[in-house]
């Protein structure tokens, strides 16, 4: 058996194990790297810690401790009293509000992980406090950030439009950034009708008021949520859900809720206006923050999530190690030889889709892309159809826990069961893995566009 085929079947035994006996995949993943990094690819420590996601550790611990801190304070309550005045009570709105957002956000250069970052914490408030689904939530605004994150000057279609140049093949920014736009949009569209959406409009509108935190005992009828920071939450039933014209201050704008919104906004401007690291600029703001009101960071300190940390580090530490012994080249230059280039096509998308729900989408997209060249060039492949199937199906899939973006909403969510939160995302993840890669080849490689 060659290594790269046992690496591949020791990550299976991965998932076995974790899913029947309930131990944290990460642990188990952390195993497998030394196991697999030093028995079969002859690596030493250092090999196997290059894996180690340094950066996405970073990310995970400093925005879960930052918005750990606004829970506390009262800072998301009054947030999600904001979102509600927006739209107009109208909760069936916020769950798009937060897929044109985050669209925007890397539209206009941010980093996909970085516009989810921001975002996502706030939308899975708002999500616990009225009984929304966490993963139609979750997946609006993972999907939302893809949807915008192709366009001319953003991060991935600078990169993806980069490679496509230095391979020298036909490309075009436009319909790279309309593939995912539409693709993204049509799967959001069907994620909000299949997991709520339908009985959101049906409420009608909640009562501004409603946004209050600690504002009394459950309505006859209606569904109570824990709230993310200020006690419980009422809510009406769908026929006397009504717009009120309560003021602004009836989530009370305190001075710590005042310098968490600024630390906030700072968050946005420092990583989309001057590039910083995320997860560097959240635990500093975190800190600050902690410094000024210690009592609030006691607390704070326990909710960053752990075992999503260990769970997320572990497991892409073991794609690290195998990269570095060469299994995910082995497994796409299997692919690229094969003599059918439709073939071969698809199976490029369903190994970039596969991939990239555990490892970097980017770098996925710049591993898979040169592999298709060779087959590209014999003509019977349109190139910009097939860059952009590759590019929907290696972002689109960010939606798995053990992605960066996946991971960030699993760990922002607020008041759910984690287990079965992580399950629902991986399933979830693993519908669109089947599914997408396939639905995108007959659509943009099959007709032969460019």
């Amino acid at each position: 058996m060659s290594p790269e085929l046992l690496s591949v079947l020791v990550l299976a035994v991965v998932f076995v194990i974790a899913t029947t006996r309930s131990v944290n995949m990460g642990a188990l993943a952390f195993a497998a790297a030394f196991g697999v990094g030093t028995l079969v690819a002859d690596l030493d420590a250092d090999g196997v810690f290059a894996g180690f996601p340094g950066d996405l550790f970073v990310v995970l611990v400093g925005v879960t401790y930052l918005f750990a801190l606004a829970r506390a304070n009262g800072t998301t309550d009054w947030l999600v009293h904001a979102a509600v005045r927006l739209v107009r009570g109208r909760v069936a709105l916020i769950p798009w509000v937060m897929f044109a957002l985050t669209g925007a956000l890397t539209a206009i250069g941010a980093v996909s992980p970085a516009a989810v970052a921001i975002v996502a914490p706030i939308a899975l408030s708002f999500a616990a406090r009225y009984g929304i689904s966490p993963l139609l939530m979750g997946a609006m605004v993972v999907h939302g950030a893809q949807a915008g994150g192709f366009s001319p000057i953003s991060i991935y279609g600078s990169i993806v439009n980069g490679i496509v140049e230095r391979e020298k093949l036909p490309g075009s920014e436009i319909t790279l950034f309309l593939a995912s736009l539409l693709a993204n949009l049509v799967i959001a569209a069907v994620v909000f009708a299949v997991c709520g959406g339908p009985k959101l409009w049906r409420q009608g509108m909640v009562a501004e008021s409603a946004a209050s935190p600690g504002e009394g005992d459950e309505e006859p009828g209606g569904t109570a949520g824990g709230g993310t920071g200020g006690g419980g939450t009422r809510t009406a039933p769908a026929s006397t859900l009504t717009r009120t014209d309560a003021p602004a201050a009836a989530v009370p704008l305190t001075v710590p809720v005042i310098a968490t919104l600024v630390c906030l906004v700072a968050l946005v401007v420092a990583v989309l206006g001057f590039d910083l690291d995320a997860g560097l600029t959240a635990i500093t703001l975190a800190v600050v923050l902690s410094t000024v009101w210690p009592d609030v960071s006691r607390r704070a300190v326990t909710e960053i999530a752990w075992p999503t940390v260990l769970l997320i580090c572990g497991v892409l530490t073991y794609v690290g190690v195998l990269d570095e012994m060469g299994t995910i080249t082995w497994a796409g230059e299997g692919v690229g030889g094969i003599g059918v280039p439709l073939l071969a096509a698809v199976l490029l998308c369903y190994i970039g889709a596969i991939v990239s729900a555990f490892a970097s989408s980017v770098g996925i997209m710049g591993a898979l892309i040169p592999l298709a060249v060779p087959f590209l060039a014999q003509g019977e492949i349109g190139a910009v159809g097939m860059v952009a199937a590759l590019a929907v199906s290696a972002t689109v899939v960010d939606v798995s826990p053990f992605s960066t973006n996946g991971a960030l909403v699993l760990a922002a969510a607020p008041d759910v069961d984690r287990e079965r939160f992580f399950r629902q995302l991986m399933a979830y993840g693993g519908i669109v893995v089947a599914a997408v890669p396939a639905v995108v080849w007959l659509v943009m490689v099959v007709p032969g566009w460019g």
